[in-house]
């Protein structure tokens, strides 16, 4: 078994694969992180990126790197709030404005949040909510009226979801659900949508060098218990490598790295009840530093 590779032979009967050779993608959250290492790492086989995210200068300044290493590459930029229907509304009018249809959607734009749910604002409850869950579902089912997949031009869906899908994570229990979420929705819709020639996975990295630590700590509050984290920790270079290669490969689910592979496999034989005091153990050590 390679380090990135974590799927059993069941998944075997849904195997199309995707190639990029050419390919026309829409990059949500694009401005760095995982969205900027997906642009990178596309921009060499892609004929287009559409770039979409709130913060306009850094895709600005993203789109000229691109443009200067791949002078073939045609380059969007889409600022907008994809939490908000507005958003949406810009995104897909931008996207109709393309001189060739789309055929892949890379649904990386997210959001978390550290601390007690007991504390949480209700906004930032939704705005989790919205872009996690809303913004990724309605792009996901709107990106199936843009695009007109064959067996010879298939199209794929990539949603970006983590380990954390995997197991309750107090102090983070929305975005933990929400990305449950996310990976149960991906494994429905990559049944449902294969006879149409649509390929959908998700990729489930564990913690990952990127901004969302900084973005999900809570203004003036003391970071959370992260013991353990390091030995599951990957660069976002091999995550982005790991999910490219899972689309290659026709597979709907990859945990990037033989630790997080190891942990995802842990994680759905423990008895929940065990799962359960383990958790609180931990949760309660965190609370007492």
């Amino acid at each position: 078994m390679s380090e990135e590779s974590s799927s059993p032979n069941a998944d075997q009967p849904f195997v199309r694969g995707f190639s990029f050779k050419h390919c026309v993608a829409l990059i949500t959250g694009a401005s760095s992180g995982l969205g900027a290492e997906f642009a990178r790492q596309l921009a060499p086989q892609a004929d287009t990126l559409l770039l979409a995210a709130r913060t306009k200068e850094t895709m600005e300044t993203l789109a000229a790197e691109l443009s200067q290493e791949h002078p073939h590459l045609k380059l969007v930029i889409c600022p907008c709030d994809l939490s908000t229907d507005a958003g949406r509304e810009t995104f897909w009018q931008n996207v109709a404005q393309l001189p060739t249809k789309p055929n892949l959607l890379i649904n990386n734009a997210g959001l978390g949040d550290y601390g007690l749910f007991a504390d949480a604002s209700g906004d930032r409850i939704r705005r989790q909510i919205d872009l996690n869950i809303t913004a990724l579902t309605l792009l996901a089912r709107s990106f199936l009226d843009h695009i007109s997949p064959t067996p010879q031009r298939p199209a794929a869906i990539l949603n970006v979801s983590s380990l954390a899908g995997a197991v309750p994570v107090p102090d983070l229990a929305v975005y933990a659900a929400t990305k449950s979420y996310v990976t149960s929705l991906t494994e429905s819709l990559a049944i449902e949508l294969a006879s149409r020639h649509i390929q959908v996975a998700a990729v489930c990295p564990g913690p990952t060098p990127t901004n969302f630590g900084n973005n999900a700590r809570r203004p003036g509050e003391k970071d959370i218990d992260r013991g353990g984290q390091d030995v599951l920790k990957i660069p976002p270079h091999r995550v982005v490598e790991a999910a490219l290669q899972t689309l290659r490969d026709g597979r709907p689910i990859v945990y990037p790295g033989k630790r997080v592979t190891l942990a995802a496999t842990v994680f759905r034989i423990m008895p929940r009840s065990l799962m359960r005091f383990i958790l609180a153990a931990r949760f309660q050590r965190g609370q007492s530093k």
